[in-house]
């Protein structure tokens, strides 16, 4: 199926995506304002993943960086499509679709960006469910799809086109000239066919961050709890609610690093750790829910979404968890998404609180 998003569309998306982002993707305000300025009165096809035919070559657009600094480093339009015009020169044909790498924040509205000044279709699908820090952490990593030929440009006109062996060294390498760069770049990667666009996205994600956006605005103009309306569209439960009394954050590696903590009305406490998404979440010293599955901080009243980089002390917040994608829960994903790969001695547990069978022996990196 064929539909259209306009800019009218945006301001929801933005917000859904900000949500599905787990802290994480980048400031979803500057990410609508590239991509209402790219649509402008116009409009933007979108298709459905079983609509993209076999043979086309579809590519991720996204940013790549630490989200504290493009908050102040904002892109231009230009920025945004060279990496796309860079790579259709590299591989030597034409770029048929754009798609999302993943639904957080920036990163979802930003290729709408892309696809838009290219006039490209977009499809309704993206690369994880939500948002993660490292560039080899999507699905398509796991069906074989290799992130290089990666092109990457920056505000000064800089742009480079990466070849390497695997995905975890196109971050390692991408991830030196994004700090060189200024700590944010523009990126475009992870070329694949329909077929394996088919097989390795996650459909709907365009479509689930419209409907968790407006189901948001609705209960705030319901003066129902917009809190409670995300939480049906995510199938989530509430983990915590209270006001933030410590963050202490860092830009290091090209990355947003730290932890929170929120005080609760009874004396408890809830800790979150974050590498430009919540990793985990423990509260008075039990681990409640880790990565994989979704960690999300809401404004306590309005339901708004807090980035990671927006958390600030004395706010009314509302913390609350989902599941991702199942693909995450497999031994092989755990070990890449895992909090054993970041550095947390704790097995991986789901949003309900119950261990992923597959983390619960997971190795500590």
């Amino acid at each position: 199926m064929t539909r259209t998003i306009t800019a009218e569309d945006i301001d929801g998306l933005a917000r859904g995506a900000a949500v599905l982002g787990t802290g994480g993707g980048g400031d979803p305000y500057i990410g609508a304002l590239l991509a209402r300025q790219a649509l402008g009165s116009g409009e933007l096809t979108v298709v459905d993943l079983d609509d993209v035919p076999d043979d086309a070559l579809v590519l991720f657009v996204a940013m790549m960086g630490a989200p504290t600094v493009m908050v102040e480093k904002l892109p231009s339009l230009a920025e945004v499509v060279e990496p796309v015009r860079a790579l259709g020169v590299h591989l030597g044909r034409a770029v048929t679709h754009i798609a999302c790498a993943e639904v957080g924040g920036v990163n979802s509205t930003i290729p709408i960006a892309a696809a838009a000044a290219l006039s490209l279709p977009l499809i309704d699908a993206d690369g994880m469910g939500r948002a993660f820090p490292e560039l080899q952490m999507v699905l398509p990593t796991l069906s074989g799809v290799t992130a290089s030929p990666l092109a990457f440009s920056d505000e000064k006109g800089n742009t480079g086109v990466l070849q390497t062996v695997d995905n975890s060294w196109t971050e390692r390498i991408a991830r030196v000239a994004c700090v060189e760069m200024g700590c944010s770049v523009m990126i475009s990667g992870f070329s694949m066919s329909g077929t394996q666009a088919r097989t390795s996205l996650v459909r709907g994600s365009l479509s689930r961050c419209i409907a968790i956006g407006q189901a948001i605005a609705a209960a705030r103009e319901d003066k129902t709890d917009p809190v409670d309306a995300a939480l049906i569209l995510l199938g989530g439960r509430e983990l915590f609610d209270g006001k933030v009394v410590d963050v202490q954050r860092a830009t290091t590696t090209g990355f947003a690093r730290g932890r929170a903590r929120i005080d609760g009305d009874a004396g408890t406490s809830l800790t979150l750790q974050f590498q430009n998404e919540h990793l985990v979440a423990e509260k008075d010293g039990d681990v409640l829910a880790t990565t994989p599955d979704l960690i999300m901080v809401l404004e306590g009243d309005s339901g708004e979404p807090i980035t990671t980089e927006g958390l600030r002390y004395g706010q009314r917040v509302r913390v609350i968890a989902a599941p991702a994608d199942e693909r995450w829960h497999s031994a092989e994903a755990l070990a890449m998404v895992g909090p054993g790969y970041f550095g947390y001695d704790t097995p991986a547990r789901r949003f309900d609180g119950t261990l992923s069978t597959a983390g619960a022996s997971e190795p500590v990196a």
